[in-house]
């Protein structure tokens, strides 16, 4: 099916207008950078929220800055997030050729789709990429900090970490591929409560201690457990970029959904 994808989510949970769009994202960006040291180097992977904007946009931001000094590097992303509104198994992936979103059409990358359908729990699935906003999101981000490349958007369903691995490892490739992992963090706990129990995953993640984190801590829960043991398999470090609740952006403090964004890069002496 040689079709484009419409954006789905724009105008709820980012701006409609690409104008409109291209400025909020640069605003956070900006306030990112501030705050933002060059990457030396720049990161392999990312791990960011998916919320509306307004809630993790500015701490989506504090990763997706990360990667402006590969830009002219990076001509592959592969982005997995979690299923929100359709239950399957495994690992599913679209049948269109792009995804439009306000600021253009991204294309997929047909060669990537092709090599991980051989994966038996890998399908063909447009029903669970056609209002999945964990994977849209993250588009417009990207869009602004890399120049022009393909996406292979993959949605998680009831699969394994060891799925996800697979796939990792399949599509790893060099400076040219960037994985981002897209996953919010505790839901709709009070704002002390989700401020410990989202430092506990922080915690967990940076060590690449993919065991530490459950069902509860995050939504992209497989996502995340995948890429950490690819990136010990790899040598990676995670850091910690940014760690917020929807309490601290744009929300009241009674029930939050939790936020965080990591860095994984290559360890500057070869080890762990």
């Amino acid at each position: 099916m040689a079709t484009v994808r419409p954006a789905a989510v724009a105008g709820s949970f980012y701006p409609a207008e690409a104008r409109a769009l291209g400025s909020v994202i640069r605003e956070y960006l900006d306030a990112a950078r501030e705050a933002s040291a060059a990457p030396d180097p720049w990161p392999k992977a990312l791990i960011v929220p998916h919320a509306g904007y307004m809630y993790s946009g500015p701490v989506a931001a504090t990763a997706f800055v990360r990667v402006e000094a590969a830009r002219e590097l990076v001509s592959r992303v592969v982005l997995i997030g979690p299923s929100h509104h359709v239950p399957f198994a495994g690992l599913s992936v679209p049948s269109n050729s792009a995804f439009d979103t306000p600021l253009g059409a991204v294309a997929i990358d047909e060669t990537a789709r092709r090599q991980i359908l051989h994966f038996p729990f890998v399908d063909v699935l447009d029903d669970a990429h056609q209002w999945e906003h964990s994977l849209e999101v993250q588009l417009p981000f990207l869009q602004e900090v890399l120049g022009a490349f393909d996406v292979l958007p993959i949605a998680v369903g009831r699969a394994s970490p060891t799925q996800v691995v697979e796939v990792l490892e399949t599509l790893w490739g060099g400076d040219e591929t960037l994985i981002v992992v897209s996953s919010d963090l505790s839901h709709y706990l009070d704002y002390d409560t989700a401020r410990r129990m989202d430092a506990t995953t922080a915690s967990a993640i940076e060590s690449l201690e993919f065991e530490r984190i459950a069902s509860e801590d995050a939504c992209g829960r497989i996502g995340i457990q995948g890429l950490l043991i690819a990136a010990r398999r790899h040598r990676l470090v995670a850091r910690t970029l940014d760690l917020r609740s929807s309490g601290d952006t744009a929300g009241g403090r009674a029930e939050v959904v939790g936020y965080g964004a990591w860095e994984l890069t290559v360890a500057k002496n070869g080890s762990p």
